[in-house]
């Protein structure tokens, strides 16, 4: 059965947020949301499946752009509502302004640097 899924506390949208560390480096890739068919669906495949809010539909991490997410964990929080997807990051870009990581910007001295290179053109990846 799904019983595992129950004890995951989906908010009032029926979403729950998901904090993406990469195995290896441990370094935060990103930040996303899941509904219940997205966390089942990753679980039964083992492949970041996510609920993007912008297009409302599941979102299949690296659907069009290649750089898929191989979940090799996924654990709960204390409050049973955040889940840690730990991956594989599957081409070098988690980010789609083709970066590493949505956490590359960094404040010093009341402004944000741009501290981790563009890997990937976004208009080569997002055709």
């Amino acid at each position: 059965m799904s019983a595992w899924l129950d004890e995951i506390r989906f908010g009032a949208d029926g979403l729950v947020t998901v904090v993406v560390q990469e195995a290896a480096s441990q370094r935060v890739l990103m930040v996303a949301w899941a509904n219940r068919e997205a966390v089942q669906e990753t679980a039964q495949t083992g492949w970041a499946v996510y609920w993007s809010r912008s297009r409302a539909r599941l979102w299949r991490k690296g659907e069009e752009s290649g750089n898929r997410q191989c979940v090799q964990a996924m654990r709960l929080d204390c409050d049973g509502d955040v889940l840690l997807y730990v991956v594989e990051q599957v081409g070098q870009v988690a980010c789609h302004t083709g970066r590493e990581s949505c956490f590359y910007r960094l404040l010093d001295a009341e402004t944000w640097q741009s501290t981790d290179p563009v890997l990937k053109d976004p208009e080569l990846m997002y055709r």
